[in-house]
């Protein structure tokens, strides 16, 4: 895979990752009871996960990303309506820096592209601004819209639904295998990888763990070598539930109005 292309593409198609570093209250490392012990946690360990997501669709927690490419945080906070992410995405020849928040309809992007898109038009002013977009004219982008469905980085949800040789080897530690080709906005199914794994990407090794009331706090997808990309696991961790922090506007002297070259990027 090329990992120049697959950066702007994870960009482009929302790396779904709101927040900023400070969100991870490290409550990923502490899985709870057994299903057959914790209340309200169902015994059968397909049935555990598929519950495990309900508490995402709340809108109310914090969440870190970490892969070869990809080290990122961030919060949803459906109380304010509001949802924040950064990322970096990059290798040993080049990086690239990426934040977005959301408050209501407003939406700010920050991006530090380095080498890669250095030479287009007014990428070198944009580096230290965030770009305010104009809704109108982003239209339907789902790339900037984290509250319109949600911005779980893993679409556990989705992904979830296709699950298969689960078991808990653990109270509250799970393995099995998943289809990431039935998640679509999953940070594991790069568009590239799942076509270059063509029928294994319907069975991708996973382990996942969940709190004492059965949410996810932790899913970590192993995706195998397939074209031009390198073995790797995907680590996302989830916490605060309930207790994420709400967006801030960024400050008003670094905001300017959003390029041309921006909307054609979230296109």
């Amino acid at each position: 895979m090329n990992i120049r292309r697959w950066s702007v593409s994870v960009i482009a198609a929302t790396l779904l990752v709101p927040g900023v570093a400070a969100c991870n209250s490290g409550t990923t490392d502490s899985p709870g009871a057994s299903g057959s012990s914790a209340a309200g946690i169902p015994t059968d360990p397909k049935q555990a996960l598929v519950a495990s997501t309900k508490g995402l669709a709340d809108g109310n927690y914090a969440f870190t990303i970490t892969s070869e490419a990809i080290n990122g945080s961030g919060s949803v906070h459906k109380p304010s309506n509001s949802a924040q992410m950064s990322m970096k995405v990059g290798d040993e020849t080049f990086t690239m820096e990426f934040e977005l928040i959301q408050i209501d309809a407003d939406t700010w992007v920050k991006m530090d592209l380095g080498e890669l898109l250095a030479g287009l038009p007014g990428m070198a002013e944009m580096k230290d601004k965030y770009q305010h977009i104009d809704a109108a004219k982003a239209g339907d982008a789902r790339n900037l819209d984290m509250l319109k469905k949600g911005s779980d980085p893993a679409d556990a949800a989705a992904m979830f639904q296709g699950l298969a040789d689960v078991q808990e080897t653990a109270p509250g530690t799970y393995s099995g295998k998943v289809d990431i080709t039935a998640a679509k906005d999953s940070v594991a199914a790069d568009e590239d990888v799942v076509k270059a794994l063509g029928e294994q990407a319907k069975e991708i090794p996973f382990t996942a763990k969940v709190d004492a009331e059965g949410r996810l706090t932790e899913l970590v997808i192993s995706i195998p070598a397939a074209g031009e990309a390198k073995a790797q696991d995907i680590k996302i961790g989830y916490a605060d539930y309930g207790a994420a922090t709400a967006a801030q506007k960024p400050p008003a002297d670094k905001v300017v109005e959003a390029s041309e070259q921006t909307y054609e990027m979230f296109k």
